[in-house]
């Protein structure tokens, strides 16, 4: 595409952006994951130390990252979209434990009082990187734009959504969500 731009003029915008979080997330990833099993009274395994970097985005401030990029961004430009919120993953889920003790204490009271209880450290991949940061600083500096959510208020939005749809992680985790999504699709175009 950035060939294209230069070559020939084609007007493009391109973005990148940090780890995403939020609801409807695939259960596989670290948040989801960490919340359904600590729900469940899983382990909650983790690579390593735990000690590996990301820096961690809210969906909904990232879909509005890419909307000011496509109001106001230079054609032919790069934008990072990022959530100024590094953290390690230990840290992310011991968040996750310590809300869900608040927010679920019939699973955390399962899980021998706290869900941090739950916590398992596994083999790394190979490879592995240690850390995932993005420099968001151009977007803000020439588009105005930053995130609306700290990790703090984003991950209590996540937890709460999670909480709410049980439903559906159950239907994605038993390989139901196919069907789950063709009945949605279905009941929005009648």
């Amino acid at each position: 595409m950035r060939a294209w731009h230069h070559t020939y003029g084609l007007p493009v915008l391109t973005t990148n952006c940090s780890n995403n979080y939020g609801p409807y997330q695939f259960p596989e990833k670290l948040i989801p994951l960490t919340i359904a099993n600590a729900l469940q009274g899983k382990p909650l395994p983790i690579y390593g130390n735990g000690l590996n970097i990301r820096d961690w985005l809210y969906v909904v401030d990232h879909c509005q990252g890419i909307e000011a990029v496509l109001q106001s961004g230079r054609p032919g430009e790069v934008y990072n979209i990022g959530g100024w919120n590094e953290m390690t993953n230990i840290d992310i889920v011991r968040a996750i434990c310590k809300l869900l003790d608040e927010k679920s204490p019939e699973s955390a009271k399962a899980a021998g009082g706290q869900h941090e209880h739950l916590i398992q450290f596994v083999k790394d991949r190979p490879g592995h990187d240690k850390r995932y940061a993005i420099n968001a600083n151009k977007i803000f500096k020439e588009l105005g734009w930053k995130p609306q959510e700290t990790f703090e208020s984003g991950i209590n939005k996540t937890i709460d959504w999670y909480l709410n749809n049980t439903d559906w992680v159950q239907r994605v985790q038993s390989g139901d969500y196919t069907n789950w999504i063709h009945q949605q699709y279905s009941s929005q175009a009648a």
